[in-house]
């Protein structure tokens, strides 16, 4: 794995690379959709290739293991191969899923004993253990076990787990280097910064992680009950530290404003499940604003979902019939909608990109931020 930082803005931190993986480029700042179970909710391979023009998708290492189970994805010889995704593909480790199940996990030094959501099965998640699910899977990129800390945690409790989160940081290190890929091409693990909304514990995490000298670097805990301008502050402190030279992940992040912002602070990647969560909902992100295709006012409007939008879905229907569909309940409507807000946060990702290298980001940022907030 390589990373090429083509260019830096001249006026703001947004910066331009190409990441370089065993199966594809990833042209960056670039957008990942979440495909939690191995699939993209409502959306086929095809379109995200060729309509949303996807480089790259996540799944989940905690559902995965769950279901299908490992037994299924190593017979198929990994994650690639079973959902028929030739591109790059990145794994959470789970610790996010996990630390969310509060009531029926159990938390030790040695990892996490939790219930599964599904059938209530017993399960212990370890760094060692995690490692081993996540070769089994065969990302690209896999994520360290972490703890997540919640946005709202006090300052010892916030010190303690990210203390622990870099202890299993050294045992995730340790059992890969025991082990070796299973299918033939690189992996290659990217380090997890937490500390919470506490400057002085995000620096200490920023430079244990960077001390690792891993191929890339994530910055977890953020989103998580903050408000923004605290996550701007921490993604700022952590990436005075992180190095210039690998690219940084923003972890589950988040509204087109968030991701334009923390382009701005030198973030290159970013996923979230709220274009797919939401779009079900009948939530459209679009160049000009915010819409809820459930409204009265789109009743009788047969202009196309979008002008000169992102992806085919927004010439070929109209706002009118989509309402139509939301109305109805009809199952269309969901894979519209998610097609149509994958394909803009792809593009805006993108279009980010471009105005890097004509270095006048800053400037088009500010523009586009007032157009992607506006309620329509």
């Amino acid at each position: 794995m390589k990373f090429n930082l083509l260019h830096t803005d001249s006026c703001s931190k947004a910066r331009a690379g190409v990441l370089s993986t065993d199966h594809g480029e990833i042209m960056t700042p670039i957008f990942m959709p979440v495909g939690t179970v191995g699939s993209v909710k409502g959306v086929q391979i095809p379109h995200l290739k060729n309509d949303i023009k996807a480089q790259i998708i996540l799944g989940n290492t905690y559902h995965l293991y769950l279901r299908p189970g490992l037994d299924v994805l190593e017979k198929a010889d990994g994650l690639h191969r079973f959902n028929a995704w030739d591109r790059p593909i990145l794994t959470d480790s789970g610790g996010f899923q996990v630390f969310s199940l509060k009531d029926i996990r159990k938390m030790s030094e040695e990892g996490v004993e939790f219930r599964s959501h599904i059938d209530g099965s017993k399960h212990f998640f370890s760094p060692e253990r995690v490692m081993d699910i996540e070769r089994s899977i065969g990302a690209d990129i896999i994520m360290a076990f972490d703890e997540c800390t919640p946005g709202t945690a006090d300052y010892n409790y916030a010190k303690k787990s990210m203390e622990r989160t870099h202890r299993w940081l050294d045992r995730c290190i340790g059992r890969l280097s025991e082990t070796s890929p299973l299918y033939g091409y690189e992996q290659q693990l990217f380090p997890i910064v937490q500390g919470c909304v506490y400057p002085d514990l995000r620096r200490q995490s920023a430079e244990f992680i960077a001390s690792k000298e891993a191929a890339g670097n994530a910055i977890g805990g953020l989103a998580v009950g903050e408000p923004a301008e605290k996550m701007y502050e921490m993604i700022e402190v952590v990436n005075e530290i992180l190095p210039t030279e690998k690219p940084r992940y923003l972890m589950g992040v988040g509204t087109p404003a968030n991701i334009l912002e923390a382009i701005e602070r030198g973030v290159d990647m970013f996923d979230c499940v709220m274009p797919t969560r939401n779009g079900r909902n009948a939530m459209l992100f679009t160049k000009n604003g915010i819409m809820n295709m459930r409204n009265e006012k789109w009743k009788y409007d047969f202009s196309p979902i979008e002008e000169e939008g992102a992806s085919f879905v927004d010439t070929l229907y109209s706002k009118a019939y989509l309402r139509h569909l939301f109305i109805a309940q009809e199952l269309l409507a969901l894979e519209i909608a998610s097609i149509h807000n994958l394909a803009f946060y792809v593009w805006l990702t993108q279009e980010a990109r471009k105005h890097i290298l004509m270095d006048d980001y800053a400037a088009w940022k500010k523009s586009m931020l007032e157009n992607v907030t506006r309620r329509l």
